[in-house]
């Protein structure tokens, strides 16, 4: 059973589904903090990345605003394509499942920080430098 699932949520998996990401996803993931947050910080499961989450949101925003460039379209693809699985009710393992609907998601947002975890450093040190301490902070 947990092999099935296992095999669905590997990096290949992630890697390839992160390239499919455009500026359009990048929107709706934008678009979606409250849901996402809303849904992070009731699983249970989620809840340690919390703050990894606001940090993520603050680059994207910081981001699309041109304020900060220095990041990778992957990095972005990779936050959008980690809140927009979140979002998605009927993902690998479907959330409603109890006990696991979220183990797929907590794997997915892993993978993808495991991917960017630099890029997040560089933003906060970033964000350190221009002395802003507020929001992803």
């Amino acid at each position: 059973m947990f092999g099935k699932w296992k095999k669905e949520i590997e990096e290949d998996y992630v890697k390839s589904e992160i390239t499919k990401i455009d500026n359009d996803d990048v929107t709706i993931a934008m678009n979606s903090k409250e849901e996402v947050d809303e849904k992070i910080n009731n699983s249970g499961v989620l809840q340690k990345y919390a703050e990894l989450a606001k940090v993520m949101y603050g680059m994207l925003k910081d981001y699309r605003k041109g304020i900060y460039t220095k990041v990778p379209w992957f990095t972005i693809a990779t936050i959008a394509f980690s809140f927009l699985y979140v979002l998605n009710p009927l993902d690998i393992i479907p959330d409603f499942i109890p006990g696991l609907g979220y183990i797929d998601d907590m794997a997915i947002i892993t993978f993808g920080l495991r991917f960017i975890q630099t890029d997040i450093h560089s933003y906060l040190d970033w964000k350190l430098e221009h002395g802003d301490t507020s929001g992803a902070l």
